[in-house]
């Protein structure tokens, strides 16, 4: 079924119409974007028990856009008289005067930006899920959820809880200028289950498998799955040693593909970094950055993930940029404003954390294609390194390219062999360039994943998803 576009939008959207028109009387560039977005979230363990009908993307309000004379201002809002725009229109157009005066009274830096285009568009767009959050059944989903930690309480050896969490959010946003009228609605959900144990010396080793798409509540079922191998994981962690530290031969599993494809040429080629010259990445576009088997897509179009979306927070639509092509650096994303800076065109990745917040950009979908490789044959290859596998955190220096990855484990490979050795955690780190010009081999496979979130900086929270197939490159293990 077609996820319906929000009734309260929809009522809503003649007056807003009003509302640009009227402040366009007094601005050169007026948009609104409305967001009407619903959701539930369920989490479960021995310990603690939470429903709730809201999450990180849940909302209701908006936000409007002006320029002046080169420069942008914002006014958000959640609470507003449908009945009244005349008087709206005078109150935004007071509050922006005032900031422009008071920006102008203090001789505060700003940036002088040319107009965003406006070109007519119309866009109408309703994504497929099965069960709507707003649908679900609280009760059921929380026995559901019960269900997996329990049984998780009883095959996970040693496990002192396993958290089954799960969340849904139906999202649709309306995005209005003087010539434009988008409108979409899509629905995504993530599921984790999450599960502790003790080793011999008093640590505690954790657990991590998880679920995630665009689509509703249905993709949950997929938990089923990942907990039937939950066991002989925590097994492994439980009594794993640590790495020598030393630089190895690695391959890494599609979740730590995506790991790095985030951290090394997510943050590092957000172009709205390119325009404050924080990021590296602006010195090598067009430069050799990896080896000939890495070519990097990133956007809302590459999969149908957490973060399929029609068009961004600016309005631009949705995209898939090559990034990297073949080892050369192509060119970064951005939003629209910092390409107006740059002297290039949007990309589609325009986000806030919602409509009270600042647009960054952002990333979306950020993916290695595939190769022709087997796993089996890049098992073969290796002397002696690890098969990486396990997200748990990751961290990148935009301005000296370096990178840090937290990983759940490895598994040993000495002659072409898996030992049975298990090492946890593992700390991966390096320059962003030797990392990918080592890449050289990459599975036929892929998958993309989207149970986290991303900061920028140490805020400013998004959904993303990411991935890639299995790839084998050297690396600095600790």
């Amino acid at each position: 079924m077609k996820a319906p576009f929000s009734d309260y939008l929809t009522e809503r959207a003649p007056a807003l119409k009003e509302l640009v028109g009227l402040l366009r009387q007094s601005f050169e560039y007026v948009s609104v974007l409305a967001t009407d977005s619903v959701g539930i979230s369920v989490r479960m363990s021995q310990a603690s028990k939470s429903v709730s009908g809201s999450n990180m993307t849940t909302e209701r309000g908006v936000v409007v856009r002006v320029c002046r004379e080169g420069r942008y201002s914002e006014y958000a809002m959640n609470d507003w008289d449908a009945q009244d725009i005349p008087a709206l229109a005078e109150r935004i157009t007071r509050v922006l005067e005032q900031q422009f005066a008071l920006l102008k009274a203090v001789g505060s830096d700003t940036y002088t930006t040319g107009l965003l285009p406006d070109e007519p568009c119309t866009l109408f767009v309703e994504k497929n899920a099965e069960i709507l959050p707003e649908k679900a059944d609280p009760d059921a989903l929380v026995k559901e959820m019960m269900s997996l930690s329990d049984r998780g309480m009883e095959t996970i050896p040693g496990a002192l809880d396993c958290i089954a969490r799960g969340i849904s959010t139906h999202i649709s946003k309306l995005f209005l200028t003087e010539h434009r009228d988008l409108r979409q609605s899509y629905v995504y959900t993530e599921g984790t289950l999450i599960s502790y144990a003790p080793t011999e010396s008093g640590d505690t080793r954790v657990v991590y498998e998880g679920v995630s798409g665009c689509g509703g509540l249905e993709i949950l079922k997929g938990l089923e799955e990942k907990l039937a191998g939950m066991p002989q994981t925590m097994k492994e962690v439980v009594s794993a040693g640590k790495v020598v530290p030393g630089e190895y031969e690695i391959i890494a599993d599609p979740g730590i593909a995506g790991l790095i494809a985030h951290e090394a040429f997510g943050h590092g080629v957000e172009m709205d970094m390119f325009v404050k010259n924080r990021a590296l990445g602006s010195q090598y576009i067009g430069q050799r950055v990896g080896s000939d088997l890495v070519t990097m897509h990133e956007g809302a179009l590459c999969d149908e993930s957490v973060t399929a979306y029609a068009f961004d927070d600016e309005g631009t639509l949705a995209g898939d940029v090559t990034e990297i092509d073949h080892g050369i650096l192509k060119t970064g994303i951005c939003d629209a404003l910092s390409a107006l800076r740059l002297g290039t065109a949007p990309t589609g990745n325009g986000k806030r954390e919602n409509y009270a917040h600042k647009v960054y950009t952002r990333m979306t979908n950020t993916v290695f294609d595939s190769g022709t490789d087997t796993l089996e044959d890049m098992i073969a290859s290796v002397k002696h390194g690890y098969l990486l596998k396990g997200t748990e955190s990751g961290m990148e220096d935009p301005k000296h390219w370096g990178i840090q990855c937290i990983i759940s484990r490895g598994y040993e490979i000495k002659d072409g062999k898996l030992t049975g050795k298990v090492v946890a955690p593992v700390v991966m780190t390096g320059y962003v360039p030797d990392l990918l010009g080592g890449i050289c081999m990459a599975s036929t496979d892929r998958e993309v994943e989207g149970t986290g979130a991303c900061g920028k900086g140490y805020k400013e929270w998004v959904k993303v998803a990411d991935g890639g197939p299995y790839l084998k490159s050297r690396a600095r293990l600790g």
